[in-house]
């Protein structure tokens, strides 16, 4: 059986500051731009996407241009942050600025009030990507998600704790391969 190839693509910018999880923000002019720049000159034999249009909207005109079969899957969408959810950073740093950093640095510990569990959110992303490269035999799958889903996964991956996220940069409109399925002593661990 030979290797399906994923990669993670994170939505380009969309304008806005805040904890924007499950908010379904359009792109902005930028954020297409980069988008379109990610994709130059890289091949892809599917794509699979995020439903919020910050992701399915360039994954549907990504699919179209190149003749690429396109599948939505509900469960790339961003971490749900609960009561904090489109409030501005700033906001957050004045009015729960001790709540703020337990998350930084321990969100499985101290999720936002009325957060979706990190238990639930890997658990959906995972099987995902399960879903992924059991239909994808042989192929190169492009997947268009979100930075937090990007950063979970990539610490399921490269054997990091969840502690870490907050110090994996994912950028607006980067691509990050991801060798699927993980280890299986990590999934054991986890």
């Amino acid at each position: 059986m030979s290797e399906v190839i994923i990669e993670l693509l994170r939505h380009g910018d969309t304008g806005q500051r805040s904890y924007r999880g499950q908010l379904d923000d359009a792109l902005s002019e930028q954020g297409w731009t980069q988008l379109r720049e990610a994709v130059l000159g890289r091949q892809w034999d599917a794509v699979v996407s995020s439903p919020l249009q910050r992701c399915a909207r360039f994954a549907s005109e990504l699919a179209d241009l190149r003749g690429l079969p396109l599948r939505l899957d509900e469960r790339l969408a961003e971490y749900h942050f609960g009561d904090w959810q489109g409030v501005p950073i700033e906001t957050l740093a004045e009015r729960d600025g001790d709540a703020l950093g337990r998350f930084w640095a321990d969100p499985v510990a101290y999720p936002p009030p009325g957060a979706e569990s990190f238990t639930a959110f890997r658990g959906r992303l995972s099987t995902a990507l399960d879903r992924i490269v059991a239909e994808a035999v042989a192929r190169r799958v492009l997947v268009i998600t979100h930075g937090g889903a990007i950063r979970l996964l990539r610490c399921l991956v490269e054997e990091r704790d969840y502690c870490d996220m907050a110090g994996i940069d994912v950028l607006h409109a980067s691509l990050h391969p991801l060798p699927w399925p993980p280890l299986p002593r990590l999934v054991e661990a986890m």
